[in-house]
């Protein structure tokens, strides 16, 4: 039983990744305040867990009523984490609207959705509990070990929300540039991964 939780926290823990989620969070939040930062974090944490949570309870049969195929979910994510890669790399750090985008919903997109709520943490949450469809008890497992990284990921951002203000600006800024090209090699990597998984 124990082996279950271990195995879904693993699991979980690589796909949404909070350690490398931590600096795409200090470069969306460059131009917030601390206490902006600490709201983005619990906001963004909350938003993602619940999307998990009801893709774990319903997500089977949402995608069937809808006929939404894993791989199209896999590519409309590399797409939208795309035109974020895109927007971050090419957006003045200086400028008034950089200012204003950052503190304006970032913890809904891009950090909840489609970063911690993404293609691959949704179709794992719901492959490994349709794998246990009809065991309550290994199903509320899963579902804790799923909360328990989510709790981490707060932690993480939390930590970096409370000691941003120590970083220097420019090494802010040189980390969203550098995190907005590997974010575009890792959605462009979705799109592929989608489209290899379509069936012919």
């Amino acid at each position: 039983m124990f082996d279950i939780y271990l195995s879904a926290f693993a699991l979980f823990l690589v796909v949404i990744d909070p350690i490398g989620t931590a600096p795409v969070f200090l470069s969306v939040t460059k131009n917030n305040t601390v206490t902006e930062r600490v709201q983005i974090a619990f906001e963004s944490v909350f938003i993602a867990s619940a999307i998990l949570v009801t893709f774990s309870l319903l997500g089977n049969y949402i995608f069937g009523y809808l006929k939404i195929s894993y791989p199209a979910l896999g590519i409309a994510g590399g797409i939208i984490l795309f035109l974020v890669a895109l927007k971050m790399l090419f957006e003045d750090p200086n400028s008034e609207t950089a200012s204003i985008d950052s503190s304006n919903r970032v913890s809904i997109f891009p950090l909840a959705v489609p970063l911690l709520a993404g293609a691959a943490s949704i179709t794992s949450v719901i492959v490994i509990m349709n794998e246990l469809q009809g065991d309550i008890l290994n199903q509320t497992l899963i579902i804790s070990a799923l909360l328990t990284v989510m709790l981490i990921t707060l932690a993480v951002f939390y930590i970096l929300a409370r000691t941003g203000k120590f970083i220097n600006k420019n090494i802010t800024n040189v980390i969203s540039k550098v995190m907005a090209i590997i974010l575009s090699g890792l959605s462009i990597q979705f799109i592929i991964n989608g489209i290899k998984a379509i069936n012919f």
